[in-house]
């Protein structure tokens, strides 16, 4: 009955069997049956719409028909290469919806690099054209979907001037700043230098979706060109501080409660792409908003969507107070709040604290504030997402110092037990580096790493092994400990093929250290790397023979052992065994061993070198779409990105010397030379090879500097080197007025900007820039902005603070731009000169020429003699008068026989409290028109900056047809003035 019933089981289980094999075989016919009747139907429908466009007949509407037919079969994966030429001839047509399906056709069928795509270029000129807006986006979106080379050559002027033609719909605008995004990001080389300020200037466009764009572009942009989008900084700034302060944004943006999160986020990230700015000004913008960002944070969230809008922009603005290093009333501020982050119960919280963290590990001067947290962030290398994880990883490495290093790896040590095996690798790289970086006991260094390696043996890169062999082989206090320690690893009877490597190279190098020693006699040494030559690899087997052919040199009592198994190898299959034992047979068979002795001596101290193994962990950063302004690591490593190297020396006699662990007064022949070509690296390994630098657009011009000046810059520039207040430059939109005061060193210089167009200006930007090498004789503080929109009629101003360091020869320049219907743009160079920081002196006749006697002649003194320039043009007493006390020079009347010659006496102010005395004679002769000009001072550096000054105005003589300088409207500023000077 039993046995009735297995068997009735039996046949049950095996009629499961074949009905769920029957049901599958009547599926496959089925689905066979479906397939073969779909071919059919496609094949049909495809001749009749072959038919169909060989008769040429077909109306606009049937073209679109037929043509959204082969979309539909192309997208089933069936071929219509037919169809292309006709998809192709749609995009002309007039109507919009038969032109959307041609584009959408165009976009489908055709790649980069098909034949057909040169046909439809100027079809997408023509629409990129058109004043229908909707054309224009088709065609956007056609440019940003193929982006070929040839199309974004041809058409990107076009999709530049879409962009920013104030005709232009916003809509429009917003595709257009994100089709040229695509290009860039494609062809670097498309978006052309002299664009960059005319796309920065839409940063302030009323509308926030194209300023949102927009950003997105600069972003991009700005990472591999910072130079050339520098005025960017200031943009971003100020539209944080309107949004967030003074509520500039439409109720449409407002997205639960939190006002246009998605553009606070980038202009937050963009500031991180810059150092920080040493305008005040542009500090205090900032930190209002950052302040604002926080004091919102404290608000609890009604729902879900507010907690994560509000989160972004929260910690990307914990990220550029780390980067700005400067605000410590807010860096005392997020340190409290990141520690509750990273407790908090959301993943995404947990996981954007412990990010922000590592990023101040990255920057901070100190580290505790991070180490109170120290067993939560152990804790997070247990937590259930592995995101989170690896976030605890990175800031675990990062926070660790000489204080904690042993702890800490001794954590990383346990948990990579049971790690994930997608973070092994990069676990193992990271306790690598800790373990040399911060290794105080070299006991400890070596029972670390090859614990390491005994545990993940699998997940070890070369790199890990290569670097402690460099390690060994440089450190002689190393050598013993290391080659006991890892004949008992290899002398074991499971050990990974990574400590046989080891094994083999210190072993052949220095096993006859510990010949001596009990268990660690030559033939055991031999018996336990012969042990494991069956079951290694070839590059393994290659090491140890390498290894046996210096036991020969070292212990000649085992020679006939060891050229048993040269004998052997010499006939294996394997062509570099056999290759590298019949060299050794050989040598080990010569009749003397001077040969031996020479070929298989010590190999010498690696050269001090880059460590590999951070130009590794460093790489999965290097090619990221969006750049790291920081690398993981402490603030050694974020010192000097460029160059990852271990700089931190360990509390022992130990030293790291561009990331070699090395001992005071170690092995003999250490390199003096700090990087290696490679050459003698372990297997062929490139120590040096590291992160690639991104490819930057060299060569773009500085629109600010002083060898971009507008035309007739000169005309109010030589007048108000004269006076201190007066007009700059003046033409049919725009009047620029001056007002200065100077005291001692200081100088205050007020900017008065009047829009004379008929209608308001927009994006009005004024950057200033100086000479390289008068960046630090002449510094500068913007105390105030012009405001970004000047209205008909209406006037803004820019208080600017200059301080004179030292003497400098060339005038600081402003660009200005701004848009009035088009992008206008002006260069001029402002008229702050070093003799304005002088003061008139009062000296008697009998001080003057002591004065002058005592300072002497060169190089303490300029002379030079010169006429006046231009045939209309005259010298006269009147006019030389007024030019030598524009300059502030105290004109001496009596003091020079010569009633006509003048004599002058000032002071100079320069930074530090120095003061200079300087003195002028000038004599001048009306009848030839000429001028000899001869100036003194007590430094050298002074009488040839002044003296050429004094020539460029004196040559330009006087001219009869001079018109009256019609000042600016009057300003209070003396208590402005004062207050700064005060502050």
């Amino acid at each position: 009955m039993a046995s009735s019933a297995a068997g009735f089981l039996s046949r049950g289980s095996s009629g499961d069997k074949n009905m769920r094999g029957l049901v599958q075989f009547i599926a496959d016919l089925r689905n066979a049956r479906a397939r073969e009747l779909e071919e059919k139907r496609i094949n049909k429908e495809l001749a009749n719409i072959r038919q169909k466009f060989k008769d040429g007949s077909l109306s606009g509407y049937h073209k679109k028909k037929y043509v959204c037919k082969l979309l539909y079969i192309y997208i089933l994966g069936w071929n219509v290469d037919f169809g292309h030429l006709e998809a192709v001839n749609l995009i002309s047509a007039t109507k919009y919806s038969e032109k959307q399906i041609g584009y959408l056709a165009m976009t489908l069928f055709l790649h980069e690099q098909h034949e057909l795509l040169h046909l439809v270029v100027n079809s997408i000129r023509k629409d990129l054209t058109d004043h229908n807006e909707l054309y224009n986006c088709l065609a956007l979106h056609a440019i940003a979907n193929v982006g070929s080379r040839e199309m974004g050559e041809a058409l990107s002027g076009e999709v530049h001037r879409l962009l920013i033609s104030p005709t232009s719909k916003a809509f429009v605008k917003k595709k257009a700043a994100l089709t040229l995004l695509r290009l860039y990001r494609k062809h670097k080389d498309i978006v052309q230098p002299q664009w960059a300020e005319r796309i920065i200037s839409l940063m302030d466009d009323v509308d926030m979706g194209v300023a949102l764009s927009v950003t997105s572009l600069v972003m991009a942009l700005a990472q591999d060109n910072p130079e050339q989008y520098k005025g960017s900084y200031v943009k971003a700034a100020s539209r944080m501080k309107k949004i967030l302060v003074d509520g500039e944004y439409a109720a449409d943006y407002l997205y639960y409660k939190v006002p246009c999160p998605w553009i606070q986020v980038k202009m937050l990230r963009l500031l991180q792409y810059f150092p920080p700015s040493e305008d005040t000004h542009v500090r205090e913008l900032i930190r209002e908003s950052l302040q604002k960002i926080l004091n919102l944070a404290l608000e609890m969230p009604k729902n879900v969507q507010q907690n994560n809008a509000q989160n972004a922009v929260l910690f990307e603005a914990i990220n550029l107070i780390i980067h700005l290093d400067t605000e410590q009333a807010l860096m005392k501020q997020i340190s409290t709040r990141l520690g509750k982050f990273i407790q908090s119960r959301e993943t995404n919280v947990r996981y954007l604290g412990l990010e922000a963290m590592t990023h101040l590990a990255a920057r901070a001067e100190t580290l505790d504030p991070i180490k109170q947290h120290q067993s939560i962030i152990i804790g997070s290398l247990k937590d259930r997402d592995i995101s989170v994880r690896r976030k605890g990883l990175d800031l675990l490495y990062s926070m660790c110092d000489q204080s904690n290093a042993q702890p800490i790896v001794g954590e990383l040590l346990h948990y990579l037990q049971n790690a994930d095996f997608a973070i092994r690798e990069e676990m193992v790289l990271k306790i690598a580096i800790l373990t040399e970086k911060y290794a105080t006991d070299i006991q400890w260094y070596v029972d670390i790493s090859l614990r390491l390696i005994a545990m993940a043996g699998d997940h070890v890169s070369d790199e890990v092994w290569h670097r402690v062999i460099q390690i060994v082989t440089n450190n002689e206090e190393l050598q013993v400990y290391a080659a006991q320690n890892i004949l008992q690893y290899v002398k074991a009877d499971h050990c990974h093929e990574t400590l046989v490597k080891i094994g083999g190279y210190i072993l052949g190098e220095f096993g006859h250290l510990i010949a001596e020693d009990k268990g660690c006699s030559p033939i055991e040494q031999f018996l336990a790397l012969q042990g494991k030559l069956q079951g290694c690899s070839s590059s393994t087997r290659a090491i140890i023979l390498s290894s046996f052919i210096k036991f020969v040199n070292l212990f000649p009592e085992i020679k006939p052992r060891l050229m048993y198994v040269f004998q052997a190898y010499s006939h294996t299959l394997d062509s570099e065994l056999q290759q590298r034992a019949c060299e050794y047979l050989a040598l080990a068979s010569l009749p003397t061993d001077d040969l031996l002795r020479t070929v298989c001596d010590e190999m010498p101290p690696f050269p001090e070198r880059q460590s590999a193994l951070l130009s590794r962990l460093h790489q999965q950063h290097a090619h990221t779409s969006d750049k790291r302004t920081w690398v993981v690591g402490g603030k050694d490593a974020n010192t000097n990105e460029k160059d990852f190297t271990l700089t931190k020396p360990g509390l022992m006699r130990t030293q790291s010397i561009n990331g070699s662990l090395q001992v005071n007064g170690g092995t003999n022949g250490t390199a003096a030379n700090g990087h290696a070509k490679g050459a003698n690296d372990l297997a062929g390994l490139d120590m040096n090879a590291g992160p690639s630098e991104p490819k930057t657009l060299k060569g773009t011009p500085n629109l600010a500097s002083a060898a971009h000046l507008s035309p007739d810059w000169e005309i109010g520039y030589y007048k108000l080197m004269l006076k201190g207040e007066g007009i700059l430059y003046e033409d049919g939109q725009i009047q620029i007025g001056v007002r200065s005061e100077y005291r001692g060193q200081m100088a205050c210089v007020i900017l008065y900007f009047s829009n004379k167009a008929p209608t308001a200006v927009s994006s009005f930007t004024t950057t200033l820039d100086l000479d390289p090498s008068e960046k630090d004789n002449l510094t500068w503080e913007v105390k105030s902005l012009p405001e970004s929109t000047i209205g008909e009629g209406s006037q803004s101003q820019q208080m600017i603070m200059f301080t004179a360091q030292n003497v400098f020869d060339k005038s600081p320049t402003i660009r200005i731009s701004y848009i009035a219907g088009a992008l206008q743009a002006l260069t001029l160079k402002l008229p702050v000169t070093i003799h304005k920081f002088m003061d008139p002196a009062e000296l008697t006749a009998d001080d003057y020429f002591k004065r002058w006697n005592q300072i002497g002649s060169a190089p303490r003194e300029a002379q030079r003699v010169f006429g006046v320039k231009g045939m209309d043009r005259e010298l006269n007493e009147t006019f030389v008068r007024r030019v030598v006390e524009g300059f502030r020079w105290g004109v001496l009347d009596g003091v020079d026989r010569n009633q006509k010659n003048f004599v002058g006496a000032s002071v100079l102010h320069i930074g530090d409290g120095r003061k200079f005395g300087c003195l002028l004679r000038l004599e001048p002769n009306y009848a030839k028109q000429m001028i000899r000009l001869t100036i003194r001072a007590t430094d050298e550096s002074v009488p040839p900056v002044l003296i050429k000054l004094m020539e460029e105005r004196l040559a330009t003589g006087e001219s009869t047809h001079l018109e009256p300088i019609q000042p600016p409207t009057r300003r209070e500023m003396s208590d402005a003035f004062g207050n700064i000077l005060v502050s």
